[in-house]
């Protein structure tokens, strides 16, 4: 303990060697997957989603994107049948995700990520699985979604919950 007139707190570990994190709760059926980025002279190629990567075996039905401004929060909301597979494109973005589901062995678990495009993830967020997606810091976000069934306009796949709904333990800031 280092000889101070003030007491705080050490940090614990929060990545290994490698830089993957080490206190990762996860979710079931929820798929992380680091993505690299490729860089050339005067651009950067980053790949979103191959089938090849078998986070899944569903098909690929829709692609569309959300800009979301800064400070922007888009939560609660969830599907009864659609896979989302949630990448940020484009500057920051959290993504808090908390299971619900009655038979899940992770219910009631909550799992705080942070996406952007200095360090790409794509995350697999299973239906069922309550969602939340804030862009962080001073600069736009853009969010691509690759979900397995396309957004039906007569009957949508969408449920929602406000913000600071009370029988989720978060709050966004």
């Amino acid at each position: 303990m280092p000889a101070w007139t003030l007491t705080g707190r050490k940090d614990p570990q929060l990545v290994d060697a490698d830089w993957q994190p080490t206190n990762r709760q996860n979710i079931e059926g929820v798929k992380i997957r680091s993505i690299d980025n490729m860089l050339g002279d005067h651009s950067r190629l980053t790949e979103i989603w191959r089938r090849d990567w078998q986070l899944d075996d569903r098909p690929v039905e829709q692609v569309f994107q959300s800009v979301l401004e800064p400070g922007a929060l888009s939560a609660w909301h969830a599907h009864a049948t659609t896979l989302d597979r949630l990448f940020c494109a484009y500057g920051r973005i959290k993504v808090v995700l908390y299971d619900a589901r009655i038979d899940s062995p992770t219910q009631g678990h909550l799992v705080e990520l942070r996406l952007g495009e200095e360090r790409p993830l794509l995350v697999t967020v299973p239906a069922g699985v309550w969602h939340g997606v804030q862009c962080l810091g001073s600069r736009t976000a853009i969010v691509i979604n690759v979900v397995d069934q396309a957004y039906a306009y007569d009957d949508p796949d969408h449920w929602r919950l406000p913000a600071d709904c009370p029988d989720i333990p978060y709050r966004f800031a």
